[in-house]
């Protein structure tokens, strides 16, 4: 890496089932191609294909954003979406507000935040009803 970061910026379409997942797809190829272990590999992919999916769930899309250091990834997923009324319960793993048609699709098992902390050495996030959700993580080269 010539520069203090690689950033990467994405738009996440709402309710494309069809492209989510590209952005944690792309980032995941960055990463191969900086040398970076396939464990943390692993581990960013799984964190930010989560919140893809939520974006494209319960959003109607949003923005993610990751910078590349030398030690580390730090990814912002944000959106304009309807919020989290309750982030405490959101969290609970199987808790979920999907619709029973994404959950046909095989989408919506209350695991997307439980895993995104799960998998991050620093997980925020923020959320205002009627507002949108910002979620902020973190995860260490090792």
């Amino acid at each position: 890496m010539s520069e203090d970061r690689i950033r990467l910026e994405f738009a996440v379409s709402g309710n494309n089932f069809a492209s989510a997942g590209s952005a944690s797809e792309e980032v995941k190829s960055t990463l191969k191609k900086l040398g970076i272990p396939s464990k943390d590999i692993r581990r960013v992919a799984i964190a930010m294909y989560e919140g893809e999916i939520n974006m494209v769930i319960h959003a109607g899309g949003g923005v993610a954003t990751a910078d590349i250091y030398l030690d580390r990834i730090e990814i912002v997923l944000a959106d304009k979406g309807k919020g989290i009324p309750d982030v405490e319960l959101a969290m609970t793993p199987g808790w979920s507000t999907a619709p029973e048609n994404i959950r046909a699709l095989g989408f919506g098992a209350g695991m997307g935040l439980p895993n995104m902390k799960k998998y991050t050495d620093k997980f925020e996030i923020e959320s205002e009803v009627g507002v949108g959700t910002t979620v902020r993580m973190t995860i260490y080269f090792n």
